[in-house]
C-alpha cells in the first residue's frame, strides 16, 4: 500500500479547532499530523473523519452492499452502522451471510447488526426465523457489532423469555443493542431502556427524544426517503452533542445518487449548530457507540478521512478508506462485480377476482381506511363511507381512497385487501416486493385489474417495483431477495428515477416517495393501522381489526 501525505485545514473534532497542517499514510493508517505555517493555506481544502450512517437497511437502497458503497463513498461516507433485518426476513441467515460477504468486495467498512426481530411479529408471513440460539451465534461473529433494532418492544416490557435471551446474548459479547420504539414515553420507555437498548431512530417529536435522553439513551436522527425527522430533532443537538448521531434508516437509490449523511451536516450548519458538534454526530459517536474501529483522524487511526470543499455546503471533493483514494470530484472508483442471487419467492401469478372486495364482508358501515402521511412512517386510522358498485368495495379517486392489498409472495394464500388515503393515484396502480418487514407484495391502485398487473410483473421477476397505466408498464426487477438489483447502482438508480417520475407525473401521486412510503404500509410495529398479508392489523392495540 502506498505512503502519501496530504495538506489541508484539519478538523480536530476532539480539540475542537482546525488547522492548517499535514497527514502522513504508511500502509493505510495516519502515521503523522504535522501542523504546518499558514502562509500557503487552502482555504477550501478541509480534512475530516469520514461519515458514517448510523443507522440503515442497505437493502431499502435496492443494491447489493457493493453498489451501496460505490455511491456513498462520492458523498464522503466511509462506514455504515448497517442492519440486515430485511435480507433476513426473507432468507434468514443465508441472508445475513450474503450482506457481509458482498461487502467485504469493496474497500468500504460495513458494520452489520444481528437481527433481533425476525419475523418482526407473529401477524404476518416471513421467510425465515432466527431464534434466540441464531442470534447468539450471530453475535460471535467480529463481522456482527451490534444487536439490531428490537422492534418488539412489548417483549421487552413484558420480559418475554426468547426476546431477553437476545438481549442478554449481546451483553454477554458486549455489544449495544439498538432501539427502536416509536411513541414510548415515561416509566415505559425507561424499563425498555433499562433492559439495556441504548439507541432509538423512531422519535418523531422532541418531547419523546427528550423523554428518552433522560433516561439514557442516544437519539438518531433519521432523514431518509419516506421517514424524515430532521427538523424535528436537529436541536437537540445543541445541548446534547455527545448523545446524537445522524442516519439514513432507509434510502432509495435515486436519494443516495443526490447525498446522503453530508447534506445533514449541511443542513444543520444552515441552523448554526456548530460544526464540532455536528462532525461529532456524523462521525465520532457512531464510531465510538459501536466500537466500529473507523478512523477518526488521529495518529495510528484507520487513514479514513475526506477532502471538503468548505464546511457550508460539505460538497466533498475526495474520500480516503484505509489510506485508499475511493472517490474523487463526484466520480466513484469503487468498481462494479459480478453479485451472486439469492432469493425465496413461491407464488403464482393472480387473478383480478383475487383482489374483488365484497361490500358483504364489510362489518360496519364505514371503512376503516389507512391514512399515509407524507415523510413519516406513522399512520391515522379514518373511517369513512365505502364507495360501493355491484356490491363491490372500489377505490375512490375523487377522495383519494384507493384500494391496497397485500400478496403472500411465499405461498399461494388468499389477498389481504384494504383501503389506503393520500397516495393520489388517478390511474394505474403500483406494486412492491419491498413490503416491511416481511416483504410481501405489496400494492395500490384504483382498479382490481391494473393492481392485478402490477401485482404480477412483480410475480414474473420474482421481485420488483412496479407501476401500470392504461398504455405502459414498467418494472425495475429486484432479484436479490426480492429486494434489490444486481447492477450497477447508477443504472438502478436511473430506473428507479423513471419508475418514480411515471408514478408521480402519469399516474398522479402526490407523495414524496410513493414507493417507500408504499413499502411501509405494511409494517405492522409502527402504529396505527397497517395491512399485513394476514389481515388489516391495529398497532395500537397489537391484534388484527
Amino acid at each position: 500500500m502506498n505512503s502519501f501525505s496530504i495538506k489541508g485545514n484539519i478538523a480536530d473534532i476532539f480539540n475542537k479547532e482546525i488547522f492548517y497542517g499535514e497527514i502522513v499514510v504508511e500502509a493505510g493508517k495516519i502515521k503523522e499530523i504535522r501542523r504546518l505555517a499558514t502562509d500557503d493555506r487552502q482555504p477550501t481544502n478541509y480534512i475530516l473523519p469520514g461519515f458514517t450512517d448510523a443507522h440503515v437497511h442497505v437493502e431499502s437502497s435496492m443494491l447489493v452492499p457493493s453498489e451501496f458503497a460505490k455511491l456513498a463513498v462520492v458523498h464522503g461516507t466511509v462506514s455504515t452502522i448497517s442492519d440486515p433485518h430485511e435480507i433476513a426476513n426473507v432468507c434468514g441467515m443465508e441472508g445475513v451471510d450474503f450482506m457481509i460477504e458482498n461487502g467485504k468486495t469493496v474497500p468500504f467498512k460495513f458494520n452489520f447488526g444481528a437481527p433481533s426481530c425476525v419475523p418482526a411479529t407473529i401477524f404476518e408471513t416471513a421467510g425465515a426465523t432466527l431464534n434466540a440460539a441464531d442470534v447468539d451465534r450471530l453475535l460471535q461473529k467480529g463481522e456482527i457489532k451490534y444487536l439490531s433494532e428490537m422492534m418488539n418492544f412489548p417483549g421487552v416490557l413484558f420480559n418475554d423469555e426468547e426476546v431477553m435471551q437476545k438481549i442478554a446474548s449481546a451483553k454477554k459479547y458486549n455489544k449495544p443493542v439498538d432501539g427502536h420504539a416509536p411513541g414510548l414515553r415515561g416509566e415505559q420507555a425507561k424499563k425498555y431502556i433499562d433492559a439495556g437498548i441504548s439507541t432509538d431512530h423512531e422519535c418523531f417529536t422532541k418531547e419523546e427524544a427528550l423523554d428518552k435522553l433522560k433516561y439514557g439513551m442516544k437519539i438518531l436522527i433519521r432523514e431518509g426517503s419516506a421517514a424524515k425527522n430532521f427538523e424535528a430533532l436537529i436541536d437537540l443537538l445543541n445541548d446534547h452533542p455527545n448523545e446524537i448521531m445522524f442516519c439514513s434508516d432507509d434510502k432509495h437509490p435515486d436519494s443516495l445518487v443526490l447525498g446522503h449523511i453530508n447534506q445533514l451536516c449541511a443542513r444543520a450548519i444552515a441552523k448554526g449548530i456548530d460544526v464540532f458538534k455536528i462532525l461529532q454526530a456524523a462521525c465520532v459517536n457512531p464510531t465510538l457507540h459501536y466500537k466500529t474501529g473507523v478512523g477518526l483522524l488521529r495518529v495510528d487511526d484507520a487513514a479514513d478521512f475526506i477532502v471538503a470543499e468548505d464546511l457550508i455546503n460539505f460538497k466533498i471533493k475526495q474520500t480516503y478508506i484505509d489510506g485508499e483514494l475511493v472517490a474523487e470530484n463526484g466520480i466513484s472508483k469503487i468498481k462494479s462485480l459480478p453479485s451472486e442471487i439469492i432469493n425465496q419467492f413461491d407464488c403464482d401469478e393472480k387473478q383480478i377476482s383475487d383482489f374483488s372486495f365484497s361490500a358483504d364482508d364489510l362489518s360496519t358501515p364505514l371503512l376503516p381506511v389507512i391514512e399515509a402521511l407524507d415523510g413519516q412512517l406513522i399512520t391515522n386510522k379514518l373511517n369513512v363511507s365505502p364507495k360501493i358498485i355491484n356490491n363491490k368495495i372500489v377505490s375512490d379517486t375523487e377522495n383519494d381512497v384507493l384500494k391496497m392489498v397485500v400478496v403472500n409472495r411465499y405461498k399461494n394464500a388468499v389477498v389481504a385487501k384494504s383501503f389506503v388515503k393520500n397516495f393520489g393515484l388517478k390511474h394505474g396502480a403500483i406494486a412492491s416486493s419491498v413490503a416491511h418487514d416481511s416483504h410481501n407484495i405489496i400494492a395500490v391502485g384504483v382498479d382490481d385489474e391494473s393492481i392485478c398487473k402490477a401485482v404480477n410483473l412483480v410475480v414474473k421477476e420474482k421481485g420488483g417495483v412496479s407501476a401500470v397505466s392504461n398504455s405502459k408498464e414498467n418494472i425495475l426487477a429486484l432479484p436479490v431477495a426480492g429486494l434489490m438489483s444486481n447492477e450497477d447502482g447508477y443504472k438502478v438508480a436511473e430506473k428507479y428515477t423513471a419508475i418514480d417520475k411515471m408514478v408521480k407525473e402519469e399516474l398522479g401521486s402526490t407523495l414524496a416517495s410513493p414507493f417507500m412510503t408504499l413499502s411501509f404500509m405494511a409494517l405492522l410495529v409502527i402504529p396505527h393501522l397497517k395491512l399485513s398479508d394476514l389481515g388489516l392489523f391495529d398497532g395500537d392495540n397489537f391484534k388484527f381489526c
